[in-house]
């Protein structure tokens, strides 16, 4: 099983970006898929999730309304549109599937990892 997670870069504060994350080895519209991300010196926490069928979107507080998750199973792949960047939201950026019934914001429910993309916000 590999993610790839690709897209992050240099914005600065109000700009926006698009993650994306090709996943390949593993039956994808058969996993929930979450975006994560870890700041230095900081746990790694959650960001956003999409159900296996992409109708149930989840977001935490800090990102709602400034982010959108969605995906694609027909390529493989899910994406996270960042808008009106902050510079808190400065991390590196992972994209994770979880076979579970319900989406979960927690990271060790979910089984497979990407190896992260950095995404850095300047004010």
């Amino acid at each position: 099983v590999q993610l790839q997670a690709y897209g992050g870069g240099l914005v600065q504060a109000g700009g926006s970006l698009r993650l994306s994350c090709a996943a390949s080895g593993l039956t994808f519209s058969s996993y929930n898929m979450g975006w994560f991300r870890q700041a230095p010196g900081k746990e790694r926490e959650f960001v956003a999730a999409i159900s296996w069928g992409g109708s149930t979107p989840y977001y935490a507080d800090s990102v709602k309304g400034r982010f959108t998750i969605s995906r694609d199973n027909a390529k493989n792949t899910v994406y996270l549109q960042m808008n009106s960047l902050k510079p808190e939201d400065t991390a590196v950026y992972y994209c994770a599937a979880a076979r579970t019934y319900y989406i979960s914001t927690r990271y060790p429910e979910y089984d497979y990892w990407g190896q992260g993309t950095q995404v850095t916000v300047s004010s």
